[in-house]
């Protein structure tokens, strides 16, 4: 991960983990760490979450992560996912997701890369028709979390987000900005300015004012997962132990180097 902080109160996190930006446990807590530092710093009033990588926001969860280990890891790593939605969701910040962009259309995976810019306040996503967002969980046999449908439902709506997340979409710039994944698409080369001229307009409310209406919009959804915490790790646990699943992503692994080769 690269942070890079400007005179403005605002810090530009630029997602860096070769070669597609996935979510490995190493980037979840160094991520974690940084937002909790910036949170702390009274110079900083918002977040600019980025790439640094060319042609890619985040491949989403590390899959690396979620194979051939141990029941404990397992349960190490999603408790760190867990952390970074939350502290993402709830987070005093201004947060705006620059996508530059979301995903390729290379392959379908795990969508973690979707639920960060979800967290957001605000989303713009590159205009280009090779780049697509959304949680595709069930192309792999997976179901996505509750708590992932429930930030989903709280952006596009109930009757979207049940056709996207039955159906494992990935919408394109255009399909993306419709449906509300996204609240703006500009051109590739104004992904980053746009994003810094949407967050003056957001920090030009009184934080106070807006950290309270953030919180009481946010806070039932987040306190859901917090009551539901071990269960959920659990159950993640439970469902990735199972040989069916690990046989799966061992194969589209496989699948995945044969296609680099």
């Amino acid at each position: 991960m690269s942070p890079a902080f400007s005179h403005t109160g605002v810090a530009v996190i630029k997602l860096k983990n070769p070669p597609v930006n996935s979510l490995s446990l190493e980037l979840l807590t160094e991520l974690v760490i940084t937002l909790e530092k910036l949170e702390n710093d009274k110079a900083f009033r918002g977040i600019v979450l980025s790439s640094d990588c060319p042609g890619i926001y985040s491949a989403g969860l590390d899959l690396l992560e979620m194979c051939g280990k141990s029941p404990g890891h397992y349960a190490e790593y999603w408790r760190a996912v867990q952390e970074l939605w939350l502290r993402l969701y709830l987070s005093k910040l201004v947060t705006v997701a620059a996508i530059n962009p979301c995903f390729s259309l290379q392959g379908p995976c795990i969508a973690g890369g979707c639920l960060i810019s979800l967290t957001c306040d605000y989303r713009v996503l590159a205009d280009n028709p090779k780049y697509v967002t959304g949680l595709n969980e069930t192309v792999l046999g997976i179901v996505a979390p509750f708590w992932f449908k429930d930030t989903l439902v709280n952006t596009i709506g109930h009757r979207a987000a049940e056709r996207a997340l039955q159906l494992g979409l990935l919408f394109p710039p255009a399909a993306a900005l419709q449906v509300g994944m996204v609240d703006q698409v500009v051109p590739e080369d104004q992904v980053q300015s746009t994003a810094l001229s949407v967050m003056a307009q957001w920090m030009a409310i009184p934080d106070h004012a807006r950290q309270l209406t953030k919180s009481m919009m946010r806070r039932a959804t987040a306190d859901r997962l917090l009551r539901q915490r071990d269960a959920d790790v659990q159950n993640f646990v439970s469902f990735l132990s199972r040989d069916s699943i690990q046989k799966a992503l061992q194969a589209y692994l496989e699948k995945l180097k044969q296609r680099k080769g």
